[in-house]
């Protein structure tokens, strides 16, 4: 890694989704992506593939966003040895779709573990770094289950993507006199395989002909494109902002 490239930490960077795409936009825009993942082949994976795409080479580090100590060490790890952190996309997600009179705890606590306490822990240690060097820019992803009033997404998806609005509201209002930018980009579907594992198949049927204003489903580049805007200083006054990326199924006034 380059001392003069800005450094971009993109946790769950691996496997076919959000994730690796965003590494791979900003890897592309020029930035040095550390791929975060708790998967470690797909981790290596990935960042064997972004090195073969663009001849240089990219660090990569087992992390799993509901250990804490894990978080601690990874981000000092990489502090310590680049003396930067410019760019952190907080990109873990997790669900699993119960009714709220059914859910067992362990479903709940699981999904606001990772999706939103493990989103403020990487945000706890990053954001001490990009203070010290005066800048930086934070992207959380969230999701339109967040403001949606629908059983799609289940009651502790919803419940934790809307505290991380809250959560980047709030950052955002902390740090933008230290020249950290914090905004959230709210996906709709966005479509891998892997959703196929969580929501039945009757949800897919006719989305892009009913819901999405444009007669298509999200893909991963979609929402790796406007992190890549958020990311740079082409949007240095924004900051505290969420922004959709629905095909216009969830617009916000």
């Amino acid at each position: 890694m380059m001392q003069d490239r800005p450094i971009a930490l993109v946790t769950a960077a691996a496997g076919a989704g959000i994730g690796a795409a965003v590494a791979r936009r900003l890897a592309a825009d020029g930035l040095d992506v550390v791929v975060t993942d708790a998967h470690d082949r797909r981790r290596s994976e990935m960042a064997s593939r972004l090195a073969d795409e663009f001849g240089r080479p990219f660090l990569s580090y087992r992390l799993d966003v509901t250990d804490h100590a894990q978080i601690e060490e990874v981000i000092g790890r990489l502090a310590d040895s680049t003396g930067r952190i410019d760019v952190l996309v907080n990109n873990a997600g997790w669900s699993r779709i119960e009714p709220v009179a059914e859910m067992s705890i362990d479903t709940w606590q699981r999904c606001l573990d990772v999706d939103l306490t493990g989103t403020f822990l990487c945000m706890r240690h990053v954001l001490p770094v990009m203070i010290d060097a005066c800048g930086g820019s934070i992207v959380n992803i969230s999701s339109i289950a967040a403001w949606e009033t629908s059983t799609d997404h289940g009651a502790a998806y919803s419940a934790a993507k809307a505290g991380v609005l809250a959560l980047t509201r709030v950052a955002a209002a902390e740090n933008g006199r230290h020249g950290v930018r914090v905004n959230a980009v709210a996906p709709g579907l966005i479509y891998n395989d892997f959703l196929r594992r969580i929501y039945p198949e009757e949800f897919f049927e006719g989305y892009a002909e009913t819901r999405s204003l444009l007669g298509r489903v999200g893909r991963p580049d979609d929402v790796a494109e406007l992190v890549s805007f958020l990311a740079s200083e082409r949007a240095a006054y924004i900051t505290g902002e969420v922004f959709g990326v629905s095909g216009g199924v969830a617009p916000r006034g």
